[in-house]
């Protein structure tokens, strides 16, 4: 059996497995084909591959003979025509916001795992691809934050006076709001979070940050850890309280989104325009619609002095240690369908089942199944 490992699209630095995972991957009775400079941008040269036991290949040969084709960014549906049909493509394809693209792999019979559909169990957490990408996300946002704000986040006492500590306000603590706590906390900032989840409480406080509580907020213990959508009159209190709140800021990092659907607006233009000036915004949330009234997708605004970063994929900024986690991701994932070098697909395991797009022509995801009947 070949496993096919692809090169990303421009823009892309990751790769979805570094030349370490590749050693594993041949102890399984299997042959790893890894297409040309596909590490390069992650400091892993075609030689370091091939020293770990891979062969290199161009993108045609990877495309129509690899059994198990893995990568990161969806591939243009040109492409996927190309490939064996019989082979298993894995990728984050974002498949509860392509429509287009889930019908393409369906009508065409394809079998297609989104990785960032793996449920967010206790069995699953090892291949859970958006924890360990919100990992990345969450620390590098309080490192471009602290770039570009003008003045220090920790306090100083010095001979020509004291320095008070920059206040961040983190909304959203999921893995990338409590990873921007811990990393704003290291730099000495003043800590408030908030989320909709009273479960998220315990951490925040845990990490040394003041919770910002509005009462009422609607849960479901079924929503796999994610926040779900709120009634008008909490999302107008949400809203009030936190515009107190960044009234007194100097940092805001949004990290607030909901599987399949537009993120929540949580930062409105009149708290933008209440703003200090100088400043800073992070939302984390920009590319499914923006926590921030005023974000826009890979772009930096500024309003009144206030700078809104519109990030995308923030995670493609360390690429290194962000391909590390995303290949043990994968690994510890196909362990569960590859027994003795060969493809076994167990639609009775949750995480295979709620992971796989589609096969043989049919949605197999009770998340896709749902999309599909909307």
């Amino acid at each position: 059996m070949i496993i096919g490992i692809l090169k990303e699209p421009q823009g892309e630095a990751r790769v979805s497995m570094l030349p370490e995972a590749v050693k594993t991957l041949l102890s399984w009775n299997t042959e790893v084909w890894v297409e040309s400079t596909a590490g390069d941008s992650a400091y892993a040269s075609d030689s370091t591959y091939e020293s770990a036991g891979a062969k290199i290949k161009n993108r045609q040969d990877l495309l129509s003979q690899s059994d198990i084709l893995i990568g990161i960014q969806a591939i243009p549906t040109d492409e996927i025509g190309t490939m064996k049909a019989e082979a298993v493509w894995f990728g984050q394809l974002n498949a509860l916001y392509s429509p287009e693209l889930t019908k393409y792999l369906i009508e065409h019979k394809r079998t297609a795992f989104s990785m960032e559909l793996v449920p967010r169990t206790t069995r699953a957490q090892s291949m859970d691809v958006l924890s360990s990408m919100a990992t990345v996300s969450g620390y590098k946002a309080v490192l471009m934050a602290a770039g570009l704000l003008p003045r220090f986040f920790p306090m100083f006492m010095t001979a020509a006076g004291s320095i008070t500590p920059a206040r961040v306000l983190i909304l959203g603590a999921g893995v990338a709001g409590l990873q921007a706590i811990a990393s704003a906390r290291r730099l000495g900032a003043s800590v408030f979070a908030f989320d909709v989840r009273q479960a998220a409480k315990e951490e925040v406080l845990s990490l040394g940050a003041k919770f910002v509580d509005v009462e009422g907020a609607k849960e479901d213990k079924g929503a796999g850890g994610y926040a779900v959508e709120q009634s008008e009159d909490f999302l107008q209190r949400q809203k009030d309280t936190i515009h107190e709140h960044a009234m007194k800021a100097d940092v805001i990092i949004t990290t607030a989104q909901i599987p399949g659907r537009k993120a929540p607006l949580l930062v409105e233009e009149r708290t933008v325009k209440s703003m200090k000036p100088g400043s800073v915004i992070i939302d984390l949330a920009a590319s499914s619609g923006g926590n921030c009234a005023l974000s826009q997708p890979d772009q930096t605004v500024e309003v009144n002095g206030v700078r809104i970063v519109g990030v995308g994929n923030l995670a493609a900024e360390m690429p290194q240690d962000a391909s590390k986690m995303y290949g043990k991701n994968y690994l510890n994932f196909l362990k569960l369908i590859i027994k003795d070098g060969a493809l076994d697909l167990n639609f009775d395991d949750d995480i295979v089942k709620g992971t796989c797009v589609c096969h043989a022509g049919e949605p197999i995801s009770e998340r896709i199944i749902q999309m599909q009947n909307a």
